[in-house]
């Protein structure tokens, strides 16, 4: 599946696959979560125990409003770089999770756990969003438009000092994100490749080569001058067809003359053994 919609051949069941699966099964973990404490699943910034936390952190939620409030915008704008950008979308996504998780591990505030997947919306966000500054291409742009109308509120997310807010992953996802999208903008998308494909030229014919729509004689004779002309050309082809019949006959005439045998002197008694000459 993952080669068809790299290849273009997406279906919305495909679009749609790895979304929602994602979604399902970060509900699944909020679920475990209420039997068994996973805030250990955090990052945990410069601890080698918090390391864990770099693929595990971003699936942990604090509550159900925390999990929504990801969930949703983590649904619609990984479908949309499915859709739109299937050559790159797992790879950017990967990307985007990973070194946003090792970036929060590295340098974020210490000594508390830091979960959920905002920090990876937020990656989607500005990926989605760069695009269409660095590739250019006219959906990229509408798409980026598009970004900025729903979600220029959530930048507010980057500031620092909120309580109960991992800005940190925030600003990290977001960074991320931009450097995903500069670092596979090269990497074109069918469309794009139409898009930006270079016209071929065709040479162009020189000017007394160009076919003509009308005759080159059209407004030199009126009507009743043209059809007195196409009758003295029916006439002179009617003449010299008739003409080449009669010298088709007479060929054929000839030749059957001459493959007739001719009579010889003996035929003809002109001359005889019995006969003599004094």
């Amino acid at each position: 599946m993952i080669e068809n919609i790299e290849n273009n051949k997406r279906t919305l069941t495909e679009i749609i696959f790895y979304p929602i699966r994602l979604v399902a099964l970060l509900f699944g973990i909020h679920f475990l979560h209420f039997i068994v404490d996973l805030d250990g699943w955090g990052i945990y910034p410069r601890d080698l125990d918090g390391v864990k936390g770099i693929f595990l952190g971003p699936l942990v939620h604090a509550s159900w409003e925390h999990l929504f409030n990801n969930c949703v915008p983590l649904f619609a704008l990984s479908s949309l770089i499915v859709y739109f950008y299937p050559r790159v979308a797992f790879r950017g996504f990967a990307m985007i999770y990973f070194v946003t998780g090792l970036l929060v591990w590295l340098f974020a505030k210490g000594n508390t756990f830091h979960i959920g997947i905002s920090g990876v919306v937020y990656g989607l966000v500005t990926f989605v969003f760069w695009n269409g500054i660095f590739r250019r291409s006219m959906r990229s742009v509408v798409l980026s438009l598009l970004i900025l109308s729903l979600y220029s509120g959530m930048f507010a997310g980057i500031l620092p000092d909120q309580p109960g807010v991992s800005w940190e992953s925030h600003l990290f996802g977001a960074l991320v994100g931009i450097a995903a999208s500069f670092y596979y903008r090269g990497e074109l998308e069918l469309e794009e490749e139409i898009e930006f494909a270079k016209p071929v030229r065709v040479p162009e014919v020189p000017y007394a080569q160009r076919p003509y729509f009308f005759e080159r004689d059209t407004f030199e004779y009126t009507k009743t001058e043209r059809l007195r002309m196409q009758a003295e050309e029916a006439e002179r082809q009617h003449q010299q067809a008739i003409l080449e019949q009669e010298e088709y006959m007479q060929q054929q005439l000839l030749q059957q003359q001459l493959s007739q045998p001719q009579n010889t002197p003996e035929q003809r008694g002109f001359w005889n053994s019995s006969t003599t000459w004094e």
